[in-house]
């Protein structure tokens, strides 16, 4: 996925601020201490301003990106193992289903409808 440019740079701070969030998912004070904000309500105050930034949010978003892609083929590799190995069928199932799904092979969704019985409709402009 392409992005564009950021068109601020970050600073030192600004940067472990968000890598620190994204990597432990600790809360913002215990990252802005990490990052080196000042420690207490302080820091979380001077992150959470950093963090509305338009330029720290699109880096928080690339971050997270990465983060996601590399974790998404560890749970591929967990539903795999489900479909093989799981005990209960259900899960199998299940497994084979959502495996299924993501590769595009959702099943159609079929609605039917029947309507039964005569319709019968008078106009009397008399």
């Amino acid at each position: 996925m392409n992005q564009p440019p950021l068109q601020r740079k970050l600073t030192a701070k600004q940067t472990a601020l968000v890598d620190t969030l994204v990597a432990t998912g600790c809360n913002i004070q215990t990252a802005a201490e990490a990052a080196g904000y000042a420690s207490g309500e302080s820091g979380r105050v001077s992150g959470t301003k950093a963090l509305k930034l338009p330029h720290v949010q699109q880096y928080m978003m690339q971050r997270m990106n990465e983060q996601f892609g590399i974790a998404a083929t560890a749970a591929g590799a967990q539903l795999r193992k489900l479909m093989t190995g799981a005990k209960s069928e259900y899960v199998q199932l299940e497994a084979a289903k959502d495996l299924l799904d993501r590769a595009g092979y959702k099943p159609i969704d079929r609605s039917q409808v029947q309507v039964a019985g005569d319709i019968r409709v008078s106009i009397d402009l008399g």
